[in-house]
């Protein structure tokens, strides 16, 4: 799949890799209304993982309705990013390897408070694969550039 936008496939790859911001993922909600939730991501394996306690409501959704959509963007000017839609599916059997990988990602590889809190919950998650149906790069830098 070509993403469409300004960015070739190897921006939004890099985009991918270096940003260290959540993913609004948004799924469909019991009553028909759409769902939002911040998560952190992983862009592995042509998919983007994330973690999740089992229990989470937007575990539930997904599992019911895989359809989903994504966007990935800081919230401060010069507005970029990418977003898409994707089908998603679960894997508890790799929740704690990916939620190990989203914690040095997101937070360091040194112990935290918070890291060691997140780990201790290990058993309890589902890594959540996302994978991608269409992608939308957008990039107002130039635009913007007296906004920075």
């Amino acid at each position: 799949m070509k993403p469409r936008g300004p960015w070739s496939q190897a921006q939004v790859d890099a985009f991918l890799r270096e940003a260290r911001l959540p993913i609004r993922l948004a799924c469909l909600g019991q009553r028909g209304f759409p769902v939002l939730a911040s998560l952190w991501f992983l862009p592995l394996e042509g998919r983007l993982w994330c973690a999740t306690q089992r229990s989470a409501s937007v575990a539930r959704l997904l599992e019911r309705d895989p359809r989903c959509a994504f966007e990935i963007s800081p919230d401060a000017p010069p507005y970029r990013g990418v977003r898409g839609q994707a089908s998603a599916s679960l894997h508890p059997e790799r929740g704690e390897e990916i939620l190990r990988k989203l914690v040095s990602r997101y937070l360091g590889d040194s112990p935290t408070p918070f890291s060691r809190w997140l780990l201790e919950r290990a058993d309890s998650e589902t890594a959540i694969a996302l994978e991608p149906r269409s992608l939308l790069s957008w990039d107002f830098q130039e635009r913007m550039g007296a906004a920075r």
